[in-house]
């Protein structure tokens, strides 16, 4: 009797292979580094973006900085969930913003989903400006703008609109975030959100009056060799713009980025603004730049006028 033809060995060996037509459509899926990816994320958004390659993948580089884009968006969501009641809805300048990538994530999640608000983009390179303005038309993002000034240029820039509910500044170098906090404070912002970078002048400062500070104190070992003189460059400017934000109104929080293993500039400063200035941090401010001998050179810069009263911060009146 002749056995049937699914009885014999060969056709036993075969059978488990009978799901192929499902594996074969499992490999024209995509990558599995969507996976990583925010519900909703435009996949051509990112790859004009080069965060993702043209067959769909994450290289390391690019994985690091959507790491940090989408880090920094859980921070700013809730700000932007706040701000969004009104009929405008909110406003937020991107200060340093090369190629946008912060600006056009935003957008993508979540302002073109809310159908109001606008996102400014201040950048200096000429040829970055024009990309995002020719990207931001491709993908019909129209509530994006693109100002091709530096930071400082921008806060008294006719694109800009009298007020910016939201600031931020993503590896804005050097006194760039504090011309962004300038902008802030001008611009009456209701949150700023930054994560600052190669902070310079204070280390450029610190080593002028190093040994005259020697003679004078023994707190100027921290700063005698080179490398803790920029390192406590970049401290002490940090607890300065933070002292400087408390002193106009603001409630500061200061937390990761990511961590260590991706960027070494990961400090995020974030600070809401409550209308409660605080006496106290305008006379740490101005003790810690006297300490450093730093107060005539770097008082303007914070507020502190030489004329100002040990407790007078110049931006005081502000009006939000």
């Amino acid at each position: 009797m002749m056995k049937n033809a699914k009885d014999t060995p060969v056709a036993r060996t075969q059978q488990p292979h009978a799901s192929r037509p499902k594996a074969a459509a499992a490999s024209k899926a995509e990558p599995a580094e969507l996976s990583e990816l925010r519900p909703g994320q435009s996949i051509e958004l990112l790859k004009e973006l080069h965060i993702l390659t043209r067959d769909g993948r994450l290289n390391q580089d690019s994985r690091r900085k959507l790491k940090q884009v989408y880090h920094l968006f859980n921070f700013i969501e809730p700000l932007l969930t706040e701000l969004s009641t009104t009929e405008k809805g909110p406003t937020l300048a991107d200060h340093g913003a090369g190629k946008s990538y912060l600006g056009f994530i935003l957008y993508d999640l979540y302002f073109k989903a809310l159908g109001r608000g606008h996102i400014y983009g201040v950048e200096t390179r000429a040829e970055l400006v024009e990309k995002s303005r020719v990207l931001a038309q491709k993908l019909d993002f129209g509530r994006m703008s693109f100002l091709n000034v530096s930071v400082a240029e921008s806060t008294g820039a006719d694109e800009l609109p009298a007020r910016i509910d939201i600031v931020t500044a993503l590896h804005a170098c050097d006194t760039a975030t504090d011309d962004a906090i300038a902008f802030g404070l001008q611009k009456n912002a209701r949150a700023m959100v930054l994560v600052p970078c190669c902070q310079a002048e204070m280390a450029a400062c610190l080593r002028q009056g190093k040994a005259l500070q020697l003679a004078r104190t023994p707190l100027a070992e921290l700063w005698r060799h080179p490398l803790h003189t920029r390192e406590l460059g970049s401290q002490v400017t940090n607890v300065l713009r933070c002292l400087y934000l408390e002193a106009n109104g603001y409630q500061v929080t200061v937390t990761e980025l990511v961590g260590w293993e991706h960027s070494m500039k990961n400090e995020l400063i974030i600070a809401r603004y409550t209308g409660q200035k605080k006496r106290s941090a305008s006379e740490r401010l101005r003790a810690i730049l006297e300490e450093f001998g730093l107060d005539k050179v770097l008082g303007a810069r914070f507020g502190l006028g030489s004329e100002a009263s040990d407790t007078q911060v110049a931006v005081d009146a502000l009006p939000h």
